[in-house]
This record gives C-alpha cells, sequence and structure tokens, in this order.
C-alpha cells in the first residue's frame, strides 16, 4: 500500500481511505470486522466514519461497530489512523433546542464526547465538520477546535463539502489566531462530477489541506455492471439514463484498456495531486479487495485524455478561465 502527507501536515496515511458508511444498515457487524482486519492486513490505516452513520433510525450505530472492533485488541487501534465527523442531528433528546444540525461550541464538545464513548477510544485523529455551519463564527469554531487539540483528544480538525472561499475564510482566521487549522477537505469528486476543479481542489492544495473525496465511484454509477441494473424508477436510475451515453463510452474503454470500471475510475481521481487518498465505501469484501490495486494502477497520456474528452471537465479556474 502507498502512503501520502495528510496536506501539509507530518500525517502520513494511506492512499486508499476505509469509508464505513456501509457498516450496520448494508453490512452486518461480522462482516465488517473482517473487512477492517483485512484493510490493515493490506496496510489501509485510514479510516473514516461520521456519528450520524447508522441511519435515521440509529444515529451512531456504525461508530458503535468500530469500537466494537477496536476493543478486540490486538493493536487495531493503535494501527488506525481514524476519522469521524459532526454536524447532524443526533437524535438525542437532551440535545434539546440545539439536537438540530449545527456545529456550535456546545454542540462540538457534547457529540465529541458521544463519539469518543462509541468508538471506545479517548482521542480522534481527524475530527472532521461534515457541513459547513453559516450561523457560527470562526472565533466560535476555531475555539472550540482549540480546546480539542490542547487537551490532546483529537490531533487534527478537516472539513467536509466546504466551499472554496469557506476553506480560505478557514485558514485565514485560523492563521490569525495561531492555528493550524483544515488540514484536510472531504468532497464529492469523480469522473461525472469535476465542478471541485473549479475552486474547492486548487484552494485545498494552495492552503495545504489533503482532499479526501467521497463517492468516487458516483453511487455505484461508475461501478463495473453498472448498465446492466435496472429496476423501479429512482434518483439513481435517472442519473443513469442522463449519462447513459457517457457511460457507454467508459465501459468500452475499460475494456479497451482490460481493466474495471470502478478500478480506472478510483486510479483517475488518485492521479489528481490534490487528492490524498480517496473514501472506498465496501459493503462485502469482495468489494474491498477488488479495490486494493487501484493504487498500483497507472493511467497514461492517452488514457487521461480518452477520459477527459468522455466526461469533460469545468473548465480551467480562475483567473485563467476568464481570459480573452
Amino acid at each position: 500500500m502507498k502512503y501520502s502527507y495528510l496536506g501539509k501536515s507530518g500525517l502520513k496515511v494511506s492512499r486508499l481511505c476505509l469509508g464505513t458508511m456501509n457498516f450496520g444498515p448494508e453490512t452486518e457487524e461480522k462482516e465488517a470486522f473482517r473487512i477492517m482486519d483485512a484493510a490493515l492486513d493490506a496496510g489501509i490505516n485510514f479510516f473514516d466514519t461520521a456519528n450520524v452513520y447508522g441511519g435515521q433510525q440509529r444515529r451512531g450505530w456504525t461508530e458503535e461497530i468500530i469500537g466494537r472492533w477496536f476493543s478486540q485488541g490486538g493493536g487495531r487501534r493503535e494501527k488506525v489512523v481514524l476519522a469521524t465527523k459532526v454536524y447532524g442531528d443526533m437524535s438525542d433528546e437532551h440535545d434539546g433546542p440545539n439536537s438540530g444540525a449545527g456545529l456550535s461550541a456546545y454542540k462540538i464538545r457534547r457529540h465529541f464526547e458521544g463519539s469518543l464513548k462509541r468508538l471506545q477510544t479517548d482521542h480522534i485523529e481527524l475530527y472532521q465538520m461534515h457541513h459547513i455551519d453559516r450561523n457560527v463564527s470562526w472565533d466560535e469554531l476555531w475555539g472550540a477546535f482549540e480546546i480539542l487539540v490542547s487537551q490532546g483528544k483529537a490531533d487534527y480538525i478537516g472539513s467536509s463539502n466546504f466551499a472554496g472561499w469557506h476553506i480560505a475564510a478557514a485558514q485565514a482566521k485560523a492563521k490569525e489566531r495561531h492555528f493550524l487549522g483544515l488540514v484536510s477537505e472531504q468532497h464529492l469528486y469523480n469522473l461525472l462530477e469535476r465542478t471541485p476543479e473549479l475552486e474547492v481542489l486548487p484552494a485545498s492544495r494552495e492552503l495545504g489541506l489533503g482532499v479526501i473525496p467521497w463517492s468516487p465511484l458516483a453511487g455505484g454509477l461508475l461501478g463495473r455492471n453498472a448498465l446492466a441494473k435496472s429496476g423501479v424508477r429512482s434518483a439513481r436510475s435517472v442519473k443513469l439514463e442522463k449519462h447513459r451515453g457517457q457511460l457507454e463510452q467508459f465501459s468500452a474503454l475499460c475494456r479497451e484498456l482490460g481493466e474495471q470500471e470502478d478500478q480506472v475510475a478510483l486510479a483517475w481521481v488518485l492521479a489528481n495531486p490534490a487528492v490524498t487518498a480517496p473514501i472506498i465505501g465496501p459493503r462485502t469484501m469482495e468489494q474491498f479487495e477488488d479495490s486494493l490495486r487501484v493504487t498500483d494502477m497507472v493511467l497514461d497520456e492517452t488514457t487521461m485524455k480518452k477520459l477527459d474528452d468522455i466526461f469533460p471537465g469545468p473548465g480551467r479556474p480562475a483567473p485563467e478561465a476568464y481570459a480573452w
């Protein structure tokens, strides 16, 4: 397994990040344990979760599964760079009027402690804001996170689903406070969603954040056999029909290369120098094992050009995009 630094921090993480969103609702605990053990055996040390994972009726379920896996010992907790998130409604009656989504200092403190208990740990390597909260000032946010870092409970702070200007504002205020600020941005990025190339990826790279793409397979649309799947009309089926022409060209290119669609899609994401590690979210051991070889895949210039032709990017980033 290959490794890289998480942005400009001194932390090295695997070039693939194990996403755990499916653990609980889609993947039973025993299988989740097998996947996490296999991840460590393969050299994947970067695990991502969130306090809300587990479904509407069982918030925190995924963190609980990871905590029980850690409790087995064998150096499991020590070997993992653990990332979790805060922002969503945890359906906790004790939150009272603060139960809704948000990032107040009050909520950050309470929900951080809740994550520690579920994860059965005393610290978290990367604590991430799941979304921006426009009602909270950066002085309040950085004040809350500085306490966690100074107490040794969190090593680094990251963001998720931030716009480029949110990242710039966050880093400017952190610098003013002599605080490290953000080390990562977790963002939707794949062949079908290249908008981040305009602002988010350039801002992240310039300001020292490692990008952690979520849904690198576009919810399975860039996976193998995506075109063969059919069923009742859904949001996914609508997207499939919208992009069918592109996906057919993509599948033909993958056959020409002798590679599976999901592996080519992941390798394309990894080829971007702003990317630290895309999140893979396997439901089964087979899906996990299929993802492992992508860190050794190299797409040549001809292939990258063909992928650009099939999935055109949003254009050049500013200010070049405005040049006459």
